[in-house]
């Protein structure tokens, strides 16, 4: 681009982007007036805390979220301005992370990978339950109204009239915003959570995928040309809301059960709406469009299929293609229903090629097409919905089938398992007489099985087993499926092992390749292709060995598994279990993806969404069509381009062992200081954020109380509230500094170089920097005085504050920049305008957990909450 364009568009951008948030701060502050006109003065210039009373801190609280939710809405509004912008002055191919921009690296770097690395291409966004996300979904939906009416206001064609009743209607919503109110009174039910989950898919997801798709043909004909309209990727979405049943209670076969009726409808619905209004404007009457006499026959053929045959043919005569498209509605309703979703697709491409028949492409083009492509995308189902079970659960389910006589772990365990998969016939079991945990486990398998047997398989996706510790764990789960339905040799259940701990991730390839080994096993995996689908846990490994050291296990991981797999005859499908924060594996798409080790993606990549993360990419259709492509695009690019990839280099593998084993020491050494755990459960609001209503799931998984089983959400989420962040950042100093102590100046100068050439030291760095840059040691001090143990609390104060200030050295002398954050003008920006309300935030909520201690839970919680979903907005994520 033009340099002085580029310095003229980011003139206007930045111009746009004050006067939105200039619009929004003047209607917040009119609803204050209104509602609250006592705090005004604290919301325009937040002042001493001890000023303000009692009574004005939650009124207070309100306000000062609902600027922190509107300024987010105005950022996504200006970025999706932006992109338009770029877009119209110097091309798509200019706009980061489009098809087209990809399209143009590829053609330039590796035109001989572009078809096979689209065709290997498979990204699957995942919907998680995990209880991130404070805000109601009636929240949400102002939030998007908001958006739009912001959208609205952009064309140039309002009168002042017209602009002023949209101002209005603004204003409105944001007086609603305070009405509502944010907070759940009830924690939400999983009913809840599926239709919150649900809400996406209608607001933007339904619409966003079909553009998705012809961004791909946008940059196909620019670049590839000569390549088929047909070539596109896959994307496939999927969803735990109703099938994540670790350590969640309510998560039972009806509430699966339940999640998948629910998909199904919102599907259909979708659908029968998408071809209702195809109906309405496709009014081709057969006395004037001379249809070729085959597509005549086939046309008839889909009207006939219906049992509303006579009634079509009497409603519309001689409009064939609305009496095809009336049939087609008429068996979506039931009458009758389809055997599978195959056949759908196939009737909509029948509707397509006739209306090609006749140069009518450009109806087919906008009321059929993306029609098809939703079907194929979201069939009778809206997600897969995948099932999440802990192996502690497997394990004992299995036991007791059992009886006693076996321990897990032992010899005999190992030897009956491989036995009993192998056997032509199982020993008839007592269902009834089991406990209710085994009851369930059992029926759910049978479920899997018969659900994958429907007209629509992918309702159901995989069978994600958590803490996977051994083969013995995966094998539990085969001869489980055995024992509940599954016949036959092979085993139509995809079983995926989710390695969390640093421990699990070192063992992968071992339990991979002694999976793979067993026959059943290998027989199963085959029918499900080449591909084995691996998860990597982020969030766990990194509350296990801190970001360092997770970072890099899980690179090594990859790498190793895909090795061993390889050697195999099979290749790894990696789901990457990432949050919305650095320590639990958020990251810019893009950057994460460019990152991941060569040759690892294969065109597979699956990642999580979960809470806040959901709303921020999904909630308008604008934003989520971006993410959407970003990801795509990016997995696209990887897969291309890996294959003439440089090896990696020996040196900075050895530089990030070797930084990753003294992060990890130094992280050990502040988790098992003494009085740590007390510390954390008091210098934090740890115990306090189980009454923030914000998810069905309990915060541990089998109810007990050690940091050990404590998630890795509210372990994320406290650390965060309290400003220390430590899980982003802390024992990167320590081993940079002891990494130069060993190798002297040649060490220091081996990281700069690192951090010029190794992405994923880069990204690294970049997230440890951001992570620095909002955590605040100031805070964390006061947060600190929360410590009734004053000993052991000031020594763990004092190591976190020492590594703050040699994280943030080492940090200077590998970036070169003086300060922190300077690298990120968005991140800082955004940030610092925050930073004034959150330091008042953070001293009412230090104020309200002296409150509640000392009065033994009995004090008023609100205000404490309040400041929960503050400090989570001004930071933009929670866990």
């Amino acid at each position: 681009m033009n340099v002085v364009r580029a310095g003229m568009v980011d003139c206007e951008g930045q111009d746009y982007a004050k006067s939105l948030r200039d619009l929004l701060w003047d209607l917040l502050f009119k609803t204050v007036m209104r509602r609250a006109p006592d705090i005004a003065a604290f919301l325009a210039s937040p002042r001493d805390i001890e000023s303000l009373q009692d009574s004005q801190i939650s009124d207070f609280l309100q306000a000062a979220n609902i600027w922190f939710q509107l300024k987010k809405i105005a950022d996504e509004n200006t970025a999706v301005r932006d992109r338009r912008n770029t877009e119209t002055t110097d091309g798509v191919e200019c706009v980061d992370g489009t098809f087209a921009q990809v399209m143009a690296k590829i053609a330039e770097h590796a035109p001989d990978q572009f078809e096979s690395a689209v065709a290997s291409l498979s990204v699957g966004p995942t919907l998680t339950a995990h209880p991130t996300e404070a805000k109601r979904i009636t929240i949400l939906e102002i939030h998007r109204r908001i958006y739009r009416h912001l959208v609205a206001l952009e064309t140039q064609r309002l009168t002042p009239r017209e602009r002023a009743n949209r101002v209005e209607d603004l204003r409105g919503e944001i007086d609603l915003l305070w009405l509502s109110g944010e907070l759940r009174l009830e924690r939400p039910s999983l009913s809840d959570e599926i239709e919150w989950g649900l809400q996406f898919f209608r607001d933007s997801l339904f619409d966003a995928t079909p553009q998705l798709f012809d961004q791909f043909l946008i940059g196909l004909e620019n670049t590839f040309p000569t390549q088929p309209r047909s070539l596109r990727p896959c994307i496939k979405f999927h969803s735990w809301i109703g099938g994540d049943r670790d350590g969640n209670p309510n998560v039972t076969l009806a509430a699966t059960k339940s999640a998948m009726a629910r998909g199904r409808d919102t599907a259909i619905t979708k659908h029968i709406d998408d071809l209702s209004r195809a109906a309405r404007h496709i009014s081709i009457s057969s006395d004037i469009a001379e249809l070729p006499d085959i597509h005549v026959q086939l046309l008839a053929s889909i009207t006939t299929r219906s049992d509303e045959f006579d009634a079509l043919i009497k409603r519309n005569p001689g409009e064939v293609f609305r009496q095809a498209i009336s049939a087609i509605i008429a068996r979506l309703e039931g009458r009758p229903l389809y055997s599978h979703t195959d056949e759908l697709v196939s009737d909509l491409h029948e509707i397509e090629n006739a209306l090609f028949a006749i140069g009518a492409q450009h109806l087919s083009n906008r009321y059929i097409r993306p029609v098809r492509w939703r079907v194929e995308v979201f069939g009778f189902r809206t997600t897969s919905l995948d099932i999440r079970q802990n192996s502690t659960v497997t394990t004992d389910v299995l036991a007791e089938i059992w009886g006693p006589g076996e321990t897990y772990g032992s010899i005999k365990w190992s030897q009956r398992l491989r036995y009993e998969i192998a056997v032509d016939v199982l020993p008839d079991i007592d269902v009834e007489a089991l406990s209710e945990q085994a009851q369930e486990l059992l029926n759910l398998l049978e479920a899997i099985v018969d659900a994958r047997e429907g007209n629509d398989p992918d309702a159901i996706g995989c069978f994600i087993l958590s803490m996977t510790r051994s083969t013995d764990d995966l094998l539990a789960v085969y001869l489980l499926a055995r024992y509940a339905a599954a016949t036959g040799e092979t085993l139509d259940l995809p079983v995926v092992p989710l390695f969390e701990t640093i421990e699990d991730l070192r063992n992968a390839p071992r339990i991979l390749s002694d999976l793979i080994a067993v026959p059943t096993a290998r027989r199963s995996l085959k029918r499900q292709g080449s591909r084995i689908e691996v998860m990597l846990g982020y969030s766990d490994s990194n509350k296990d060995g801190g970001f360092i050291c997770s970072t890099w296990e899980l690179e090594q991981a990859q790498r190793k598994i895909r090795q061993t797999l390889q050697g195999l005859g099979f290749v790894p499908a990696f789901f990457h279990g990432r949050g919305g924060s650095v320590s639990r594996g958020g990251a810019p798409t893009g950057r994460a993806i460019a990152a991941q080790p060569s040759g690892t993606l294969n065109g597979a990549l699956r990642t999580t969404e979960q809470g806040e993360v959901v709303s921020t990419k999904y909630a308008n259709c604008g934003t989520a069509l971006r993410e959407l492509e970003q990801l795509a695009s990016s997995a696209l690019l990887h897969t291309a381009l890996s294959h003439n990839a440089p090896k990696t280099n020996p040196e900075y593998d050895n530089a990030l062992q070797a930084l990753s084993g003294m992060s990890q020491v130094a992280y050990d050494a502040l988790l098992n200081s003494p009085g740590f755990v007390q510390y954390f459960q008091e210098a934090s609001p740890v115990e306090e954020l189980a009454m923030l209503k914000i998810g069905s799931r309990p915060a541990r998984r089998f109810g007990a109380s050690s940091l050990s089983d404590l998630r890795a959400i509210p372990w994320v989420f406290a650390w965060s509230q309290n400003r220390h962040l430590l899980t982003g950042w802390y024992g990167f100093g320590a081993a940079c500094a002891s990494f130069a102590k060993v190798r002297g100046e040649l060490g220091w100068k081996m990281l700069c170089d690192m951090f010029a050439t190794s992405t994923l030291f880069q990204l690294m760095v970049d997230e440890v920097e951001k992570s620095l840059f909002q955590a605040d040691m100031q805070i964390a001090a006061k947060y600190a005085a929360l410590s009734t143990d004053t000993a052991s609390g000031t020594a763990i104060l004092g190591m976190i504050e020492a590594e703050y200030a040699s994280s943030a050295a080492a940090i200077q002398k590998i970036t070169g920049q003086p300060s922190l954050a300077a690298r990120f003008p968005n991140l800082t920006e955004r940030f610092e305008g925050n930073r004034r309300y959150l330091e008042t935030i953070h001293t009412i909520q230090i104020k309200q957990l002296r409150a509640l201690r000392r009065e033994n839970q009995s004090a008023e919680t609100g205000p404490l909450l309040q400041s929960m979903n503050c400090i989570s907005a001004g930071l933009g994520w929670t866990g």
